[in-house]
């Protein structure tokens, strides 16, 4: 991993999860479904989207945090693990109401 992708990789992330959610979001809303396990269709799409936004984002923590793909520099490791814990907690703030609210209206 080059520096720059090291500590932009979790933002990058995060902003495509985030427009990814929304975007099918809009897209359900538009589009009645079935009804899965009890909930409506739309909620159960809608929570798989963000276990597995929320999912990759670990993912990429533990790797930024692995000593095989650490940065060499020790400020370079911090700024990158601190934008992984960024992309983290922005992916789980961000995309929480998708799973807390009502989805259409």
């Amino acid at each position: 991993m080059t520096e720059v992708l090291r500590i932009l990789i979790a933002p990058l992330v995060w902003l495509a999860s985030f427009s990814a959610i929304y975007g099918l979001h809009g897209l359900l809303c538009q589009n009645a479904l079935a009804a899965v396990a009890g909930f409506p269709a739309e909620r159960a799409v809608l929570m798989a989207a963000y276990g597995v936004a929320i999912a990759l984002q670990i993912i990429l923590l533990w790797i930024l945090h692995h000593p095989r793909f650490a940065a060499p520099s020790g400020l370079l490791r911090f700024v990158s693990r601190a934008s992984g814990w960024t992309g983290l907690i922005a992916s789980v703030w961000t995309l929480f109401p998708v799973v807390a609210l009502p989805t259409c209206f």
